[in-house]
């Protein structure tokens, strides 16, 4: 069955998602300035301490969706605030390592407190089953594109 009205909902579909998910990010680093290191730099922090091992730099860079070398950048600042450490690969002397020290998880446990804040915030009054439903039609549009990659 054709749907006329389907090109002008995907793209406010699309434009939604963009947007929506550039806000939130600005957001979140607004809610965060006070810890005086950028979104690339709390983001960075977040997925070495999710992480249950030590993370390759080159994985971090991947994963943040910055370039090698400004990922090396951030991990210098990083570690100069000592917030991060690298390691020597145990496996592989071409590669660092990256763990948070101390003081990183420190941060860590600020940015997951203003993180839940947030979404208490911006989603506690939505319908459960609208946020449900929500949910999992993003995490399906993922799933596809991831895919499709």
């Amino acid at each position: 069955m054709h749907d006329p009205t389907f090109p002008a909902r995907s793209e406010r579909f699309s434009k939604a998602l963009h947007y929506g998910a550039r806000a939130w990010r600005q957001l979140l680093d607004k809610r965060l300035k006070h810890l005086g290191i950028g979104q690339s730099g709390w983001m960075t922090i977040a997925m070495v301490a999710k992480s249950e091992e030590a993370m390759s730099q080159k994985t971090l860079a991947t994963l943040v969706e910055v370039e090698g070398s400004s990922m090396v950048a951030m991990l210098d600042r990083l570690e100069r605030d000592g917030l991060v450490e690298r390691l020597p690969s145990p496996t592989d002397r071409r590669v660092k390592l990256v763990r948070l020290t101390a003081a990183g998880h420190t941060v860590y446990q600020e940015v997951k407190r203003e993180a839940g804040a947030m979404r208490n915030e911006m989603l506690g009054d939505v319908d459960p089953a609208a946020l449900e439903a929500a949910t999992r039609l993003l995490e399906s549009v993922r799933q596809r594109i991831e895919d499709a990659l």
